[in-house]
């Protein structure tokens, strides 16, 4: 069957089909109310409502399929129900394709001191003025439905690298439950907007297939992986994955959540992964790290005060097709904000080029080496 014949067939929201094969790696197509996911997938992150220093135009221009929301961050500025009255997110952003919306779970987590969690849900302190909040799973749900996102996530409680085993079955414990609220809360179609469940168990093997066999017997559109890049060494993080990823339903999407170098990307989608999303090439090309074909460059560097070449010969974005290295320094170095927009258009154009090209290599049955040359050029993923 033709890649065209599968897309035929997918005619309304959660459909998902797996195209091609090599190895565990699959490349397959999803279907939401904002179109179709060629999978796999990067998904760059627009916390609140926006990608950082760029735009909707930057983002057609560079082939982002979807981009991530934060219901944390959404509801507390400038408020659900702010969003809601003008349309929704997409016609409050202006951006026309698909939209991810966390459930602020990870945010909430991340609060530490500023949180008290309870079996009905989660009492916490703004970070931005300390006022209090309470979030419940079906809270959670029902911001993201004001958001009108297209994957909503379920509210998790997630444990952070070197809890013990006893807080780690308590977090995967109210998980399960709150899940099963979400998806009660949230009837499967209704308005279009498809909910993804979130696997936990922290570093515990035997707990992370616990929290999949208990999540996976409920009817989500699609599965995640969280509870990594939470600290923890990069070799516990790939053991966790490697082992937990093939356990994920076959028929079903596969998210990893917030892991993103492009030797995790890629070890990801080695393990059947299909989805993934991290600040990382936003964040670091506000630092001045700018990832290439040729590896990582750090533009401030003096070598580059003369340099005429563009930043990656091999990358056909904006910033390479019309800046030098020595313009970038320049702008880096004095601190001017289109230094932030320029670095930004390219690493997130390579995030997106690294999945498009995985996609290509999956259907011509050459992953492997596809991932071996990257790795010549970034080192081994330590």
């Amino acid at each position: 069957m033709t890649h065209e014949h599968i897309i035929a067939q997918l005619t309304k929201p959660g459909d998902f089909r797996v195209a091609a094969t090599d190895g565990k790696a699959r490349q397959g197509y999803l279907m939401t109310a904002h179109g179709l996911v060629r999978t796999p997938v990067f998904m760059p992150v627009g916390t609140v409502g926006s990608v950082k220093s760029i735009d909707p135009r930057d983002l057609h221009e560079m082939e982002a399929q979807i981009i991530l929301g934060n219901t944390y961050h959404l509801y507390l500025r400038p408020g659900d129900d702010v969003v809601a009255r003008r349309g929704g997110l997409h016609a409050f952003n202006g951006w026309d394709g698909p939209i991810l919306t966390d459930s602020g779970g990870f945010q909430v987590f991340s609060l530490s001191g500023l949180r008290k969690i309870t079996d009905e849900g989660v009492e916490f302190r703004s970070h931005i003025d300390g006022s209090k909040h309470f979030f419940t799973p079906e809270k959670a749900i029902s911001i993201q439905q004001n958001l009108g996102s297209d994957i909503m996530m379920c509210f998790d409680e997630c444990a952070a690298y070197g809890a013990t085993r006893e807080y780690t079955e308590k977090a995967l414990k109210l998980t399960t439950d709150w899940a099963k609220r979400c998806r009660e809360f949230h009837e499967p179609g209704k308005n279009g907007q498809i909910l993804f469940g979130i696997t936990q168990g922290g570093f515990f093997q035997d707990l992370r297939e616990r929290s999949i066999e208990e999540l996976t017997a409920l009817p989500f559109e699609g599965f995640s992986l969280g509870g990594l890049s939470v600290g923890e060494p990069k070799d516990k993080m790939l053991e966790i994955l490697r082992a937990s990823a093939p356990l994920l339903p076959a028929d079903k999407p596969r998210y990893l959540m917030g892991v993103g170098t492009p030797l995790d990307i890629l070890d990801g989608i080695e393990a059947g992964i299909d989805m993934f999303d991290c600040v990382l090439p936003s964040r670091n090309a506000r630092n001045g790290t700018l990832f290439t074909s040729m590896g990582k460059v750090n533009i401030k560097r003096a070598e580059f005060k003369e340099d005429d070449s563009p930043l990656d010969p091999n990358c056909d974005c904006y910033t390479c097709r019309t800046f030098s290295k020595a313009y970038l320094r320049h702008l880096y170095t004095a601190k001017e904000l289109l230094s932030y927009r320029l670095n930004t258009i390219h690493n997130l154009a390579y995030f997106l080029r690294l999945t498009k090209d995985a996609r290509q290599a999956i259907r011509e049955g050459r992953f492997a080496s596809f991932k071996a040359g990257v790795e010549a050029v970034y080192g081994p993923n330590v």
